[in-house]
């Protein structure tokens, strides 16, 4: 069953990012993908069709006509064939390297009558060197860290006074924002320094955000600690 929260809390923050960020910043384009990359490490469903408008516009996403895929012509039967949505990429599970399914986006989709690639994936790399796609749209986009991205999405919120969104974010902690599969690699003094985590956190005390977080089903709260535990000082604003 999907995580319907999480597929709720990727959608909610590209629009809340879309409505206050310049139509022409580049960066957008980069935080979608970088949430994207957050909501792939979990149970949850295809959701881009419920923001489609925003990430056709943002150019995370692009939409061409069926004959436009550059195997069309060679093979018209395999994309004018189809009548629903469908996923391009082929596997084979008896292969040595098959490896499941999560990169199953990278050959491009299509839902009747559209054909819909995703920047940075093979099909619209091969869209790029076929002439299809040109300027800022050919540019790759730069892998963000998501503290970074969860900073912009909680100025945002702010302004909108959603400290909802800013709490569901601030609840994931340290090791889930900053970190990685390993954990956060730094320590509370250098923690306290990145200036996205610091702005990060004065807006959950401007938002009163806290009580939001400790509520969130992914929330971890850690206070009875020695002062040098990371998530121990998270939760401690």
């Amino acid at each position: 069953m999907s995580e319907h929260e999480i597929e709720d809390l990727v959608a909610d923050s590209i629009r809340v990012l879309d409505s206050h960020t310049a139509p022409d910043d580049a960066r957008v384009r980069d935080w979608f993908v970088a949430l994207y990359g957050f909501q792939d490490g979990y149970d949850c469903s295809f959701t881009h069709f419920r923001v489609l408008d925003i990430l056709l516009r943002r150019g995370h996403t692009y939409r061409f006509p069926l004959d436009r895929h550059p195997d069309h012509a060679a093979r018209p039967e395999r994309l004018d064939t189809l009548t629903e949505f469908t996923g391009l990429r082929t596997f084979d599970e008896d292969a040595p390297d098959f490896d499941g399914y999560r990169s199953w986006l990278e050959d491009g989709y299509v839902d009747p009558p559209f054909l819909y690639c995703d920047a940075g994936t093979a099909l619209w790399r091969r869209m790029v060197d076929a002439g299809e796609l040109h300027g800022l749209d050919a540019v790759p986009p730069r892998r963000v860290r998501l503290i970074d991205v969860v900073r912009e999405i909680a100025v945002a919120a702010e302004r909108e006074q959603d400290a909802e969104l800013v709490g569901l974010w601030y609840a994931f902690g340290c090791a889930t924002l900053v970190g990685g599969p390993a954990g956060c690699p730094f320590d509370v003094d250098e923690l306290a320094e990145m200036p996205a985590v610091r702005d990060l956190r004065a807006v959950v005390r401007r938002t009163d955000a806290l009580p939001i977080a400790r509520r969130s089903p992914y929330a971890a709260p850690v206070e009875d600690t020695d002062d040098e535990d990371l998530e121990a000082w998270w939760w401690r604003l």
